[in-house]
């Protein structure tokens, strides 16, 4: 029965590496450091410094300190009515996260093109589960939210900065 186990796992590990999973890991960044402009209270701040002490690069305190600098331009949570029953009642809304970010040198030159990253959900919705709507509707936000961070992380990671010479102005 153990040997049965054994050879289960094997074959189910060797079919992942095949089919090309890999784990997602730590990124790595092309600025030697990067200050987050970003409220301490975000999510999404919080998160994107967690993630980028974990690629290895140093967190400036400063935004003159830094290589980089990454500020948040836009951040909009919205809930739009899709349709409606027959009563006037919501019967299905999308969440819509939108989310805008610029990454910038010490002298306020853009290194990447400003962007922003919309996401968006659809939830039915029901008057009689009112409760467990609304779990859901905050698991859906939460899931954006972490769905953007990799996004943002992604997007840090496969940039390629042109760093502007000094005497440009």
């Amino acid at each position: 029965m153990r040997a049965i186990f054994h050879s289960v796992v094997v074959v189910l590990s060797l079919a992942l590496t095949a089919c090309g999973f890999q784990l997602r890991g730590s990124y790595s960044l092309p600025y030697e450091s990067i200050y987050i402009g970003v409220p301490d209270v975000s999510v999404i701040g919080a998160g994107l410094k967690r993630q980028i002490r974990a690629s290895g690069t140093r967190l400036a305190d400063s935004a003159k300190d830094a290589q980089a600098t990454f500020w948040q331009t836009a951040e909009a949570k919205e809930p739009i009515i899709l349709s409606l029953s027959g009563s006037g009642r919501v019967r299905e809304k999308r969440l819509r996260y939108r989310y805008g970010y610029r990454i910038v040198d010490d002298k306020g030159r853009d290194l990447v093109a400003p962007g922003v990253i919309e996401l968006n959900r659809d939830v039915t919705y029901a008057d009689s589960d009112v409760l467990a709507k609304t779990q859901e509707e905050e698991l859906l936000w939460r899931d954006m939210e972490n769905d953007l961070l990799q996004q943002l992380m992604r997007r840090i990671a496969a940039s390629k900065p042109t760093f502007p010479s000094d005497d440009e102005d």
